[in-house]
């Protein structure tokens, strides 16, 4: 099965599977606030305290859990206060779990019977997106359906995936494996048999979507099935001001004042099977929803996030995280400075900003990301930490006659492979660069390689290209026509093809492309300026129907620029592609012996890294320190300090709406008796990483206190190490959810469906 690595992903790519919010800077300026509102909650509005609950001295070690794992955490989550039976956290199908969904590339969760879904407002950027024009701006004023006819699609490739098994397939796998010599040969016969079990569990089964996922480096493998709903729409998320809140300036700090949440609903065919967007559809009855938190949340309480994580690397070897310091952050970093400046340089007209936007978005978050994850690998030293770990690792190896047996030269093995991938690097990015950031190369490129593996029979097709992929591909031209401008378009294939001309190692694909190695920026404009006057395929009929199809044949006769470009770049493309299924193959025998020998050092049970699959963490909610020295910080803020950053300008913006509310002290029963104020974000000591956007943030009693939404900036690196005494989780309180609902966005009809009766006028 493909194991691409991740420096070689389209940053696109990257920015979808990442699920986070945008970014800034570090240190970033501060906008300076007007003086303190003082906010006096009526006598009413205070909470009846709780009854004390348990506080217990706890360094959170970290790890993103498997569900069939947490039965080893039980008596730990017990001492920090788990009221429910800890085997609903063991279970995906469990009352608790089968409530957490993912968006495919976010996390949420149902939150009524009626498929109502909960997420950050980050999260439904692309339905903003997908409904908003220049005179109706819904990423902007935010959007509330009145009544559930006016729920609008959240576009054809929005999903809901709801987990209903986890099997482990590790024997069927494996099984084998270490005899076959060919690398390349291994790395097809692991694809063909996920491709087989794939199949297997969908046969019959139109409604699932199934997967067979990686853990531990290729040592175990699961196949997991996922019931995928198709008819996903957007019912609320409230106004930038309020769920972008601080934008770029406050992005990956503390304290952070997000209302970052949003509203979905998914919708189901009148036999309650998914089905495309149809006005005869639905909603989907959820058999199980979370329940919304009935006692106030405190510093100390044990909390717990569910959701579906993308990608860590605790896992990684030395010389990746060699890779990663030296090549692959500081090229992404590049990335997105270079496409950043692009894109702003033509976001003048409306029109191409509202286009940009969650693109903008997601290059800024991970600018941020990528620096910050840089810093701690460098500054934070530690890069230097996991090569002593390795060095006492491979100590240990060479002081035991039988461990030199087991694993041998796994580490010196591993290096060698990576330095030999490391040769091609820069130009296989370059050519997935160019083939792949501008929105319409990345069709024609998608066109091209269909119609390769269309000549196929089916169980012999690439994973992503087979049948039970085609009809995604015609709902993403589909979905292109909301996204794709031509100005914004051609500005990103200019800077792709000058970033490759100016990196120096795709000269073939530069000359093959213009004539010449170091073509001028005047050349390369006016080169693209022609592709786009004369290619055909900007109308989704035309891509539709070459998608359906055209043939290699007829595409290399293409007269069309935009779809020759793509079917020269074709070979580099399979070349690069071939060079990742040979490390693939490679790694398959070598990684799962690297883990192995970590788990015998370790004497204990490790998490997995992330891979996109359902997870949990726990821990407390807690404040921290951001330097040594430094005072520490609280773990809540609150609504006065919202209204006391406001400026009326971006991104300390907030709506006219809530600052009426707050001067009229409508906080009714929202208001936490220690604050003396609403809550509106929290800290926890919890290990998350992109993809845990919108994760739901669950109590003691399983109940629904929070969602989990960003992390701050000094903790950037605990993707690689975490570090229990500044690593921190940042979540929209659901007490400030519900207040937004109630006294700003006059959302009485969600708070009731959510089982809470408005109390505000």
């Amino acid at each position: 099965m493909r194991t691409r690595r991740a420096h070689l992903l389209p940053l696109a790519s990257i920015l979808v599977l990442s699920g986070i919010s945008c970014g800034g800077e570090a240190p970033a300026p501060q906008v300076a606030p007007p003086p303190p509102v003082t906010v006096a909650p009526p006598p009413t509005a205070a909470a009846v305290p709780d009854p004390p609950r348990p506080k217990v001295a706890f360094e959170n070690p970290g790890g993103m859990w498997m569900p069939n794992q947490m039965g080893a955490h039980a008596a730990k989550l017990r001492e920090l206060g788990l009221q429910i039976d800890p085997a609903q956290l063991t279970d995906p199908t469990s009352d608790t779990l089968s409530a957490i969904v993912s968006l495919g590339g976010c996390s949420a969760s149902f939150v009524s019977p009626d498929g109502l879904v909960i997420t950050n407002h980050h999260c439904v950027q692309p339905a903003l997106q997908y409904n908003s024009t220049p005179g109706e701006d819904l990423i902007k004023n935010g959007y509330l359906a009145r009544t559930r006819t006016d729920e609008k699609s959240a576009g054809p490739t929005a999903r809901v995936y709801v987990t209903r098994a986890v099997t482990e397939v590790t024997g069927p796998m494996t099984a084998g494996i270490g005899s076959i010599t060919d690398d390349v040969v291994r790395h097809k016969k692991l694809e063909e048999r996920q491709k087989e079990l794939v199949a297997a569990c969908e046969k019959g089964h139109p409604e699932m979507r199934c997967s067979v996922a990686s853990f531990y480096e290729g040592a175990k493998f699961f196949r997991i099935e996922q019931l995928e709903i198709r008819d996903v729409r957007l019912v609320y998320a409230p106004p930038a001001g309020i769920g972008n809140y601080g934008g770029e300036i406050d992005n990956w700090r503390w304290p952070r004042h997000a209302g970052d949440f949003s509203f979905y609903r998914a919708y189901v065919g009148k036999d309650g099977q998914p089905a495309d967007f149809s006005a005869d559809n639905v909603p989907y009855h959820a058999a199980h929803f979370l329940k919304l938190a009935s006692t106030p949340l405190e510093e100390g309480d044990l909390v717990m996030v569910a959701g579906y994580p993308g990608r860590t690397y605790s896992l990684k070897t030395r010389p990746e995280v060699a890779e990663a310091v030296e090549w692959s952050y500081p090229r992404r970093q590049r990335y997105c400075e270079d496409y950043l400046a692009a894109i702003a340089k033509v976001s003048g007209e409306k029109e191409v900003a509202i286009k940009a936007n969650t693109l903008v978005r997601g290059l800024n978050n991970a600018l941020t990301n990528f620096k910050g994850q840089l810093e701690g690998l460098v500054k934070g030293g530690i890069a230097k930490d996991k090569a002593d770990t390795e060095a006492a690792l491979a100590a240990w190896i060479e002081a035991d006659p039988q461990r030199k047996a087991s694993y041998g030269t796994v580490l010196t093995d591993i290096a060698g492979a990576e330095a030999d991938a490391a040769r091609t690097r820069d130009e296989d990015a370059d050519v997935r660069e160019i083939s792949g950031m501008p929105r319409l190369m990345g069709a024609a490129t998608t066109i091209v390689r269909l119609a390769e593996e269309r000549a196929k029979k089916d169980e012999d097709r690439h994973p992503d290209y087979q049948k039970r992929n085609w009809k995604r591909f015609e709902q993403s031209q589909a979905a292109l026509e909301k996204s794709y401008n031509p100005t914004l378009d051609r500005a990103l294939l200019v800077t792709a093809l000058r970033r490759a001309r100016d990196d120096g190692h795709a000269g073939r694909a530069i000359t093959a492309i213009l004539g010449t190695a170091k073509p001028s920026d005047e050349v390369i404009a006016k080169k693209v300026d022609t592709m786009y006057a004369a290619t055909k395929i900007e109308g989704k009929a035309a891509r539709l129907e070459l998608l359906a199809k055209a043939t290699p044949a007829e595409l290399r006769r293409s007269t069309d620029p935009i779809v020759r470009l793509a079917v020269m770049l074709r070979p580099m493309l399979k070349a690069a592609e071939d060079r990742d299924d040979a490390l693939a193959g490679r790694m398959a025998v070598l990684k799962p012996r690297y883990i192995a020998a970590l788990r015998e050092h370790a004497g204990k049970e490790i998490a997995p890294d992330a891979n996109g699959t359902l997870r949990l963490t726990y821990g407390t909610v807690r404040g921290y320190s951001p330097a040594p020295g430094a005072p520490a910080y609280r773990p809540f803020t609150a609504l006065s300090e919202v209204v006391a950053k406001s400026t009326g300008q971006e991104p300390f913006d907030a709506p006219k709406g809530l600052l009426d509310a707050v001067h009229a002290h409508k906080l009714g029963p929202y208001v936490d008796e220690r604050l003396k104020d609403v809550p509106v974000d929290f800290l926890s000591d919890l290990h998350i990483t992109g993809g845990n956007s919108g994760s739901a943030t669950l109590n003691a009693k399983g109940e629904l206190v929070g969602l989990a939404f960003d992390g701050n900036y000094e903790a950037m690196a605990s993707d690689w190490v975490f570090m229990p005494s500044v690593t921190r989780s940042i979540h929209v309180d659901i007490r400030y959810v519900q207040w937004v609902m109630d006294a700003v966005g006059g959302a009485d009809a969600l708070l009731k469906e959510l089982g809470k009766t408005p109390a505000l006028e």
